[in-house]
């Protein structure tokens, strides 16, 4: 089967998939004045989840209960594939804002659509402009505006889900926002890091856990170690 997919995946579901980006990251920029609003929202939603049906990864979505999409959040999610992007994106039931790498920018049309619906593109390799970026999310955390980082940082080389680092939590405290943990499941054996084509009909599946109020913690290391945790919880909670 690996030869017939990988022949339909670059005649067929690539093509498409370019089709629907272009025809999404054009809608975006031309609905511009209502970035926020549910016809931009819904055409991204249905961007995503194309990919993933064009690409034959059918997914199971649990936890969609837990979260208000009227609330804002910080929602923190392991990173184990480049499919992660389109799960999230594509079923998780609140708007948000992403902080990606400033390197996505320069994607004709799809980093002008990103940057039109507000996403915040950030300067890993400069700490100055990576606060003020920052600071910019924080901005739009408002009216139900949520952000999604993934705290590793990067996409797992092994599978396994690596340290992470400070900067959502700090944005959750500054903010007094309730943190949610998202676990991604099976996307590493669906496309490992470096591999350009997609191994179809993986098992992969989504879990958004309860939010976590992180003023319960005595520091920002205790919750951060809390989250983790809690993300490893949810990616044991597999369904069939």
């Amino acid at each position: 089967m690996k030869i017939p997919y990988i022949l339909y995946q670059y005649l067929i579901g690539f093509p498409l998939i370019v089709v629907v980006t272009l025809f999404t990251a054009i809608f975006t920029i031309v609905c511009f004045p209502w970035k926020n609003g549910k016809a931009p929202r819904a055409v991204q939603v249905f961007w995503s989840r194309s990919v993933l049906w064009l690409l034959l990864v059918p997914i199971k979505v649990t936890g969609r209960e837990n979260v208000d999409p009227k609330q804002s959040y910080v929602f923190v999610a392991n990173h184990q594939s480049f499919l992660d992007v389109f799960a999230v994106y594509g079923w998780l039931p609140n708007n948000f804002k992403w902080m990606m790498k400033k390197e996505l920018r320069k994607i004709p049309f799809v980093g002008t659509a990103c940057a039109v619906a507000g996403h915040i593109f950030v300067d890993r390799s400069n700490p100055r402009a990576a606060l003020q970026s920052v600071e910019l999310v924080k901005k739009e955390l408002v009216d139900g505006i949520s952000t999604v980082i993934f705290p590793e940082g990067t996409r797992t080389k092994n599978g396994e889900m690596g340290r992470f680092k400070q900067g959502a939590f700090k944005i959750a405290m500054d903010l007094h926002l309730p943190v949610v943990p998202i676990s991604l499941v099976g996307f590493y054996d669906a496309m490992p890091r470096n591999h350009f084509y997609v191994t179809p009909f993986s098992k992969v599946q989504l879990h958004i856990g309860k939010p976590i109020d992180l003023s319960q913690f005595a520091d920002i290391n205790e919750a951060m170690e809390h989250l983790r945790n809690q993300v490893q919880e949810g990616m044991k909670k597999r369904v069939d």
